[in-house]
């Protein structure tokens, strides 16, 4: 039942991704060209995620446990260190190039552009690097 709901939660976010065209890595970095041709219809979308989030993360927080698991796992540190900058750094300063983040990336691939797959394998190949590291 949890799988079913996971993939249906899933597709649910890959829809918005199409419908809100941020698989379209023009239309992304059309939204972060503040300097140039400006795009700013992405503020709706951004602003719709929030308001989304927003309210669910604030009653998450006030349930013992969530619905279909036994226990939460909220993240184990807030601490703002050195690698969540670098880290937050590196996937804005990717997502600046490429005009594409994991999640719309994903749901791009059956696009089959060759933009879009060399972005995915690329990411593949940065997500097993530091698990091989950590085992």
């Amino acid at each position: 039942m949890n799988s079913l709901l996971a993939a249906l939660a899933g597709a649910l976010f890959g829809a918005g991704l199409l419908v809100s065209e941020m698989v379209d890595p023009a239309r992304v970095l059309g939204f972060l060209d503040v300097a140039g041709n400006w795009d700013p219809t992405l503020m709706f979308v951004m602003g719709g995620a929030l308001a989304c989030t927003v309210p669910g993360f604030w009653w998450a927080q006030r349930q013992h446990q969530p619905l279909l698991a036994g226990e939460f796992h909220w993240p184990a540190t807030t601490d703002i260190d050195t690698r969540l900058i670098a880290g937050a750094a590196l996937f804005g300063m990717g997502w600046g190039v490429a005009g594409l983040c994991p999640g719309p990336a994903v749901v791009a691939v059956t696009s089959l552009r060759g933009d879009v797959l060399l972005f995915v394998a690329a990411m593949l190949i940065g997500l097993a690097v530091p698990l091989e590291r950590r085992s």
